[in-house]
């Protein structure tokens, strides 16, 4: 990639040969995400001050905004005080101030007796001494002299450097870089935009003069990161749909008939509308890319079923994958309930399979004699080769990572088909998913008992042994689940070997108790399951490892300690295990906390059973999550917007982005040269992306 340079620096030129960094200093910025000069123009400040000028600490007055400056002569952190705070005196040469910060335990390492700090808040009385409360604060660097203005970028630190040292850095090469960032549009669209120009956010992103400067930096620059990003999900759909050819798979009225006829049930209004959208997919020449959410017992593997009977009623395979092995067993034993006796031809093919036996299937598969073949990661196998592969079935597909489902279609390119019981709210759905159609089941089947869910203490646990006692006796079966296998160091998390004990000897000793959890070999999984499928196992004791597609109908209580401990859509997908009959079902969430966080959580899980309000509810409380993270969608993360704060701008990039691939799909158009540059310079190692080198 040619690069234009100015005063011998390039936008690719290593961080290392910058003012003030040095090999060392280069490594520090390598695990920081920093490589290049234009990585460092996108080292972004975390806060920016605008502090007054400093005063002395002998002109303090009471209920005046002030900036000080001073040496920290000793710090304290009283952690007894209710509530507690951290403190340091500091020193000008003309007195001593007090500083306290409550809740500030977090600054012990970070202010420390020597530091020269300056600081700017509201100075107040406490018992005839002035002092300062929560103020903000930045420290300076031993050779940084303080100036009568102070204000400015605070960077995030690392340990071998600090913000001020960052702070010189980026401003000593700050000019010459900004010299040689292209702009992407023209004057036109960035005032109908209402965009600054780039250079101009870069400027004031690292330099501000004020707060409206900062704001129009930052809409430019997260629009421009949306856009980005949506560009290259754009030209990902184009490749699949323009560059790719699948077979077309028909699905006649017989076939139709034929299929819902393998059925025990008449298939709801929303299974059939989804049905009707990979109907319309399948027949096409283009790859389907789709993906069909929907919450925890909606339907869709009857969906998936559906679809993959289509494939094999056109002669085709089909492959469908899960996460888990137990979860591939359970589709597996799925898709037998609904062939019985069918002449579709099936094998589950899990990591543990060997010699003779997977010899004869993988040679089955590779011959087109099997038609379904259901497994985990082991179907990515080089060994593995499909005769007439035109189907791709992928369940709970955000435990896999992008390059992991792409494996999948090696030489060929079958249609595609992607199921989460995860809801994903629009704003993921638009970044993670981007580049995928959607379709949703929002209603369950009917005959799906009803789900009552408590959160309760500890101390209630006697209490609620005996409640699910009763409903064992009535023939009903109950999970325990926690967040550890075995006891933690200090022994304060429950682990699943230790309360199996405990249930089994102790609380349940007339009840059989089984245990289930992710160290146990394929084997003995596949047996504890079965047992507890046919009954013969009362209360399974597990880890997360039942959090997705177990279904065992008569399995009614579910029980979940430390539940603080779990995310919102992990208890969601674990209660999700219950409530998979006509029978009223019980989740108890079994925690003690002080967390507010946590707390809500666990009330909205009382509150609510919809996996989407749960979904936004999560998404506001944690961020976008791993659900957004690069191994998702094969995509560098984030950083500086963010998709919920942001949800405008990034609607506003992905209409710019899919228009733009739409008018000039392979970018190159002259006037698109500067978006193609940094496309391959960003995302040229990102999976799928079209080569627009």
């Amino acid at each position: 990639m040619t690069e234009k340079t100015t005063n011998n620096i390039s936008l690719d030129m290593p961080v290392q040969f910058l003012k003030g960094v040095g090999p060392a200093r280069a490594e520090v910025f390598d695990k920081l995400g920093v490589k290049t000069a234009a990585d460092l123009l996108e080292y972004y400040p975390r806060e920016w001050f605008f502090a007054p000028p400093p005063v002395k600490i002998e002109q303090l007055k009471p209920d005046h905004t002030v900036t000080l400056a001073g040496i920290v002569e000793s710090t304290d952190w009283q952690a007894w005080r209710k509530p507690p705070y951290f403190e340091a005196y500091i020193n000008d040469d003309t007195g001593i101030c007090r500083i306290i910060w409550f809740h500030g335990r977090f600054l012990q390492d970070k202010i420390t007796p020597g530091v020269k700090l300056v600081v700017w808040g509201k100075a107040s009385l406490y018992k005839h001494q002035l002092q300062l409360t929560n103020p903000k604060f930045v420290i300076v660097e031993e050779d940084e002299i303080i100036a009568d203005s102070f204000s400015g970028p605070v960077y995030p630190a690392t340990v071998n450097l600090s913000s001020g040292q960052l702070r010189k850095i980026i401003s000593d090469s700050l000019d010459k870089i900004i010299e040689l960032v292209p702009e992407f549009f023209d004057v036109d669209f960035l005032k109908k935009s209402n965009l600054i120009s780039r250079q101009k956010a870069f400027k004031w992103i690292h330099n501000p003069g004020d707060e409206t400067q900062i704001a129009e930096a930052k809409r430019r620059l997260k629009y421009d990161e949306l856009f980005l990003m949506q560009t290259a999900l754009a030209l990902r759909r184009y490749k699949v749909r323009n560059f790719a050819k699948a077979v077309s798979l028909k699905c006649t009225e017989q076939i139709d008939s034929r299929i819902r006829k393998r059925f025990p049930f008449l298939l709801t209004e929303d299974q059939d509308k989804v049905i009707e959208e990979i109907s319309a997919d399948l027949v096409k020449t283009i790859p389907m890319n789709r993906l069909l959410q929907g919450d925890v017992g909606s339907g869709k593997t009857v969906v998936a079923l559906y679809a993959g009977l289509v494939a094999i009623a056109n002669k085709q395979q089909v492959a469908i994958m899960a996460p888990t092995e137990i979860l591939a067993a359970q589709h597996f034993t799925s898709i037998e309930r609904y062939l019985r006796n069918s002449d579709v031809k099936r094998v589950l093919i899990t990591g543990g399979l060997g010699g003779d036996k997977r010899k004869e299937i993988i040679d089955n598969i590779k011959s087109g004699d099997t038609d379904i073949a259901v497994g985990t990661v082991a179907l990515l196998q080089e060994d593995i080769q499909f005769a007439n592969l035109a189907l791709v079935i992928i369940d709970e597909q955000h435990k896999f990572g992008v390059h992991q489902r792409a494996g999948l279609r090696k030489d060929t390119t079958p249609h595609c088909l992607v199921m989460t019981a995860t809801p994903i709210p629009r704003t993921l759905a638009m970044t993670a998913f981007g580049d995928l159609d959607i379709s949703v089941i929002k209603h369950s089947p009917p005959g799906r008992g009803q789900v009552i869910t408590r959160y309760i203490q500890p101390k209630d646990l006697p209490k609620a042994y005996e409640f699910i006692r009763e409903r064992l006796k009535a023939k009903k079966q109950a999970y325990f689940v926690y967040p550890r296998i075995v006891d933690s160091e200090n022994g304060d998390v429950k682990a699943a070997i230790a309360e199996y004990e405990n249930l089994s000897k102790n609380i349940f000793p007339e009840f059989k108790v089984g245990l289930l959890h992710g160290q146990m070999s394929g084997t003995d999984k596949q047996e504890i399951m079965d047992a507890f499928r046919k009954g013969k196992i009362h209360c399974l004791v597990s880890t997360v490892l039942i959090e997705v597609g177990i279904d065992i109908p008569n399995a009614t209580i579910m029980v979940i300690e430390e539940a603080d401990r779990f995310g919102l859509a992990q208890l969601h997908q674990l209660r999700g295990r219950i409530a998979r009959s006509s029978s009223k079902s019980y989740c108890l969430l079994v925690a003690q906390t002080e967390n507010e966080t946590a707390k809500s959580r666990l009330e909205i899980m009382e509150r609510s059973n919809d996996g989407f309000e749960i979904a936004e509810h999560d998404l506001k409380l944690r961020g976008p999550g791993e659900l957004l993270s690069s191994r998702q969608h094969g995509l560098p993360d984030l950083k500086i917007a963010n998709i919920i704060d942001d949800s405008d701008l990034l609607a506003m990039a992905r209409k710019d982005a899919f228009e733009l691939v739409e008018k000039d799909p392979m970018l190159t158009s002259a006037q698109h040269k500067n978006i193609r540059t940094e496309l391959v310079r960003k995302f040229s190692g990102s999976l799928m992306l079209v080569d627009v080198a």
